[in-house]
């Protein structure tokens, strides 16, 4: 039996959150007080200015095990504790209570440049990260050029990273965290900035240093992503574990929970400061317009996504996939749609919304996936909103005493001619 890499027992992290007293009088109130009762004006500007404090539980009794060799996918909806738990594995945060055992060293990527000095060069941050790694001199130069490769930012090695796109950043930091043989590799969805092929070799690399033997532990809202790549999973629900094991049910669970939600997703982090298109907000409406996660097969739903954009961009594109609960893909569609050349998203707050007609998707559980890019050139944001559930209320039923099959099901016209 293999024994634990990671093993966390009641582990819990609280943060303190002061609140000021709201003051809702106007300048004329204020200065009437003042003038009349000055004693009582001063009194309630102390009362005002007390904070009250609330204690916020991002992690509560947490406990799990896990072996060497598992690749991990944590999973929740904003809000759950994901990456509250990674920052105390990476040990950049410290627990409230509880108690964590590593057997290994650990690498982290957790956001853009973590990690690293934004006045050095990319060359003196990759043997800073290594040394901060624990490893020799010796041993980042034999990785060194692998690194570089990896990172695709050789022209730029000697730059100082703080003149680095967030692409760039990311390209080198999740280089040299997976490079240097750490035997547990923990990663964020920070992999969502670079672009699709990034994306795509990273989860290669990911992939060769699970079966390399090392223990990877990953957050992630893309689905199939997970359903791919890890052989675990935990579920994470208001900074409690929810469910352990195999992947498969670990995401079956999560989803059914979503097939419940009231049809509302927000982003729970402020919007990025860097360039880019990203997403604020989505709501799944019935024909009344109102948000919800249950509808019936006859009736047509809209789909509203908010974004942010923090420039112009010329061929800017909003996707939207929508998935069943096994991670198949089972149509996409976006903003361009119709159109005969993308269309160019200015600076600012965008309001999209698409209608999905009724007699369409096929009865089951499905969830919703909104990513933003420039075709060929960029992705921005990514990532996996909200789950919804359609009910078979008056769809087709059976044929030939079999369920219909297909991702859609869709009433066609049909006729029929006889011909002599």
């Amino acid at each position: 039996m293999s024994e634990p890499i990671i093993t966390v027992e009641n582990l819990s992290k609280c943060y303190v959150i002061g609140h000021q007293a709201a003051n809702n009088d106007g300048l004329r109130h204020a200065l009437t007080n003042l003038l009349h009762a000055p004693k009582q004006w001063l009194e309630q500007r102390k009362q005002r200015r007390r904070a009250t404090v609330e204690e916020f539980w991002a992690l509560k009794d947490v406990s799990f095990s896990i072996n060497r060799g598992d690749v991990v996918g944590v999973i929740g909806r904003n809000g759950a504790g994901k990456s509250t738990l990674l920052k105390i594995l990476s040990r950049i945060t410290e627990p409230t209570t509880g108690r964590i055992t590593l057997d290994g060293r650990v690498a982290s990527l957790l956001e853009v440049g973590t990690g690293f000095h934004a006045e050095l060069s990319g060359r003196e941050n990759i043997y800073l990260n290594g040394a901060i790694l624990g490893m020799g001199r010796a041993e980042i130069k034999r990785k060194f050029d692998e690194i570089v490769a990896f990172s695709e930012v050789e022209k730029f090695l000697d730059t100082p990273v703080k003149r680095y796109s967030s692409g760039m950043y990311v390209r080198l930091a999740f280089a040299v965290a997976a490079h240097l043989e750490p035997e547990i590799l923990i990663v964020d969805e920070v992999l969502a900035v670079g672009d699709q092929a990034f994306q795509k070799k990273c989860l290669g690399k990911m992939n060769e240093v699970a079966r390399g033997g090392r223990t990877v532990f990953f957050v992630s809202h893309n689905m199939a992503v997970m359903r791919q790549l890890c052989n675990r999973g935990i579920l994470l629900h208001h900074g409690k574990v929810m469910r352990t094991g195999d992947i498969n049910e670990v995401m079956e669970s999560y989803l059914a929970a979503g097939a419940a939600y009231d049809g509302s997703w927000q982003r729970g982090a402020s919007v990025p400061s860097r360039d880019g298109m990203f997403i604020e907000a989505v709501r799944l409406l019935n024909p009344a317009g109102e948000p919800t996660g249950n509808l019936n097969y006859t009736d047509s739903f809209s789909v509203e996504i908010k974004i942010h954009a923090n420039s112009v961009f010329t061929k800017g594109q909003v996707a939207l996939v929508f998935l069943n609960n096994e991670g198949t893909t089972v149509f996409t569609t976006c903003n361009s749609d119709g159109a005969e050349d993308y269309r160019p998203i200015a600076a600012g707050r965008h309001k999209f919304c698409v209608t999905v007609p009724g007699k369409f998707l096929a009865p089951g559980s499905y969830f919703l996936r909104v990513a933003t890019h420039q075709p060929h050139v960029q992705a921005y944001d990514m990532a996996d909103t909200l789950s919804f559930r359609m009910e078979d209320a008056g769809s087709p039923g059976f044929i030939f005493n079999d369920v219909r099959k297909g991702l859609v099901e869709p009433i066609l016209p049909w006729s029929d001619t006889l011909e002599s």
